[in-house]
């Protein structure tokens, strides 16, 4: 999804204005229930990457409408409506593609990930 990534930065939008709230709430306030206690189970169970890989999934599944948008406006209200998204009704089904979709997601490479992200907003010269 290197192309949803650069369509967002692309138009300013910055990543924590659209997805914090997914992350700080643990999807409580945009998810239906009995997804968010799925997730919740798998949280415990596999601990925080599951996170990632909701979020992942979530974006891939609305890839096109993302990357239809041209506006920072209309990016921050595609975010709105994702969520309401049919397909996090069936809560079954979307638990079961969270798997699929976004492949294999090793701790290691989320570490890694991570790593790199503070380097970027420490800036070249911030001790890591």
């Amino acid at each position: 999804m290197p192309e949803v990534h650069q369509h967002i930065e692309n138009c300013d939008v910055p990543w924590a204005m659209i997805c914090t709230k997914w992350f700080i709430c643990l999807f409580i306030d945009v998810l239906p229930t009995e997804t968010v206690l799925r997730i919740w189970d798998c949280l415990f169970y596999e601990g925080a990457k599951i996170l990632h890989r909701v979020m992942i999934t979530v974006i891939k599944q609305n890839q096109e409408k993302i990357l239809a948008c041209s506006r920072f406006d209309q990016i921050v209200a595609i975010f709105k409506d994702i969520t309401a998204n049919t397909s996090l009704m069936r809560c079954h089904e979307f638990m079961q593609s969270i798997f699929q979709e976004p492949g294999s997601l090793p701790r290691a490479q989320i570490k890694k990930l991570r790593k790199e992200a503070v380097k970027k907003l420490a800036g070249p010269e911030a001790p890591i």
